[in-house]
């Protein structure tokens, strides 16, 4: 019978050895295919207007929505997707048309959009994100905000095909 000694350098060079065949393929393709879609968010579709125009901004300004947008299985970022944005602002209410804007996904998958400052509706400030374009399925999201004094919110979209 062998004996198998465990001291430092085999249990560095194991470890290594099983770190090294996981990077390269095993544990990666099992990681890319666990990203799963957003489900849309009870509330999220509260006050949505079709077809919001592509903005620069909305009012006034002061205030950024941030986020990115992947594809489920992959992962991979989607440029070039539509984005709605609304909120209930120091400028108006999530209903007025003033209120709602949409942007568009740069190369990388992110979407940014300036806006007034959000306040409270219902107790809590949060605002309403969509992704409504088509090529795949709609979802809303309604982030909550940690604090009415925050300055940004921040949504991400993992998107499966229609």
């Amino acid at each position: 019978m062998k004996t198998v000694l465990f001291n430092r350098r085999n249990m560095l060079v194991a470890g290594g050895a099983l770190l090294g065949a996981g990077l390269s393929g095993g544990m990666r393709g099992a990681a890319a295919q666990s990203v799963t879609p957003t489900q849309s968010m009870r509330g999220g579709a509260n006050n949505y207007l079709p077809g919001a125009p592509v903005v620069e901004r909305i009012g006034g300004g002061g205030f950024w929505m941030t986020g990115t947008v992947r594809r489920a299985g992959d992962g991979a970022p989607l440029a070039g997707q539509r984005i709605q944005i609304w909120a209930h602002t120091t400028e108006g209410h999530e209903r007025d048309p003033h209120s709602h804007g949409a942007t568009l996904t740069d190369a990388n998958g992110v979407f940014r959009l300036e806006m007034p400052q959000i306040v409270p509706a219902f107790g809590q400030p949060h605002g309403h994100l969509a992704y409504d374009s088509g090529e795949f399925a709609t979802v809303f999201l309604r982030p909550v905000m940690g604090s009415a004094r925050d300055t940004s919110l921040e949504a991400h979209f993992v998107l499966q095909p229609a």
